[in-house]
């Protein structure tokens, strides 16, 4: 975190929030599992909206409608990148599109010559 007053005051919130939904996912005892999934896709929502732009979550969602095992794949490694600290400042969209590309699996080109 840069450690701006708005910032902890920010994370001090979401953790309060993630508490009472875990206190929440105990007491339920059945819906738990269901309760921490939420959990889980409600702080990767949080980490995504603080560090992608508009531009680049519009990109990122357009991917997972159209490809949305490779989208899960994106979001994952930007919550990755976000919770180690490499990421600084926001991932704009030219940012996004370089990230596409580097995890893109690789397709087949074939290469047709004639003679």
């Amino acid at each position: 975190m840069s450690g701006s007053p708005d910032e902890e005051k920010l994370e001090e919130l979401r953790q309060k929030k993630m508490e009472q939904l875990q206190d929440r996912a105990d007491a339920q005892g059945e819906g738990s599992q269901e309760a921490a999934q939420q959990q889980a896709d409600a702080q990767k929502k949080a980490v995504l909206r603080q560090h992608l732009t508009d531009e680049a979550r519009k990109r990122l969602n357009t991917v997972k409608m159209s490809k949305p095992q490779f989208g899960e794949q994106v979001e994952r490694q930007v919550v990755s990148l976000a919770q180690s600290g490499r990421i600084q400042g926001k991932i704009d969209d030219d940012k996004m599109k370089q990230l596409l590309k580097e995890l893109k699996p690789d397709s087949q080109s074939f290469d047709i010559q004639r003679r």
